[in-house]
């Protein structure tokens, strides 16, 4: 690697007398002494080879090669400032990366206000986020270094706060045969027609939930594969009404009109690793989570996390 013919301090130099309207002000802003910057800048400018500066009556303008230098320069100069900043952060127990796993019914519009606001107060964080299913966050606490969980129900061992809650709706498409039937549905219609579940994550427990009583199943991996099923016509399934309402609103699909069960409410909770002390950017992500959770609200119709 060839060495540098400039350094960035010679550059945050130039970019002082560039923001600051002159070389007297930018002595001013960057406590030295007005011959020492125009030194620093002359000395860029032999080092370089390129003319950086014209002076125009009292004030130093860029010229052509100059803007577009001091443009990539810019960028420089900013990562070095936020490069200093993480080391400070590191030295102050400021954690490096933290894993978060979170149920997949958690709203992702939640999830991301939440780490939008944490990356606004720390960008110096990298967050790691997986979604998983049911026994999936359990073991996930159990066997990775994660720094929190957000589940339904707590694991024996491990302390929890409520967070929010996600309200279950049974539903299908308009034109589905149970539709057709125009009658109060019972768990005997359910029977006949095919129902869509989403697959437990974990390996060890492979935990199932819910009404599992149809003759038929689709069982999928994700969230988003069992919307696109009912979505579609091809079964019937309890489903968040947060990832659903857009389709209720136009019709496309419509609730089942069981006479039990037809809407549900699932609990998820903000699960802490036990034997795990909290790093400050930990506690500033369990901070900004309560917050905007309303402390176990309810995520359905009519409220302010509404899809």
């Amino acid at each position: 690697m060839k060495p540098l013919r400039s350094s960035l301090e010679q550059w945050m130099v130039l970019q002082a007398v560039i923001d600051h309207g002159g070389y007297a002000h930018a002595a001013e802003i960057l406590h030295r002494s007005q011959s020492s910057v125009s030194y620093t800048i002359a000395q860029l400018q032999k080092q370089l080879g390129v003319e950086l500066l014209s002076i125009e009556g009292r004030k130093a303008r860029l010229t052509e090669i100059g803007a577009s230098l001091l443009q990539r320069a810019r960028h420089l100069l900013n990562e070095a400032q936020a490069l200093e900043s993480f080391a400070r952060a590191l030295t102050d127990g400021w954690e490096p990366q933290l894993n978060l796993v979170v149920e997949a019914l958690c709203p992702t519009l939640f999830i991301l206000r939440v780490l939008q606001a944490f990356e606004t107060a720390n960008c110096n964080t990298r967050i790691m986020l997986r979604q998983v299913v049911l026994s999936g966050v359990e073991e996930a606490l159990d066997n990775e270094s994660v720094a929190l969980a957000i589940g339904a129900g707590v694991p024996p061992g491990y302390l929890a706060d409520p967070l929010i809650t996600v309200e279950m709706v049974a539903v299908a498409h308009h034109e589905h045969p149970l539709h057709q039937l125009r009658r109060e549905l019972t768990a005997q219609d359910l029977r006949h027609h095919r129902q869509v579940v989403i697959s437990d994550s974990g390996v060890r427990k492979n935990v199932d939930a819910g009404w599992l009583d149809a003759e038929r199943r689709w069982t999928v991996s994700t969230l988003d594969m069992a919307k696109a099923v009912v979505v579609e016509g091809f079964g019937f399934g309890w489903l968040p009404y947060h990832e659903i309402a857009p389709y209720l609103n136009t019709g496309t699909l419509r609730p089942l009109p069981l006479r039990e069960g037809g809407t549900s409410r699932l609990p998820l909770n903000l699960i802490y690793p036990h034997d795990r002390e909290q790093g400050p950017a930990t506690r500033q992500l369990v901070k900004l989570l309560l917050a905007h959770s309303d402390r176990g609200g309810l995520i359905g119709p009519d409220t302010e996390h509404e899809k």
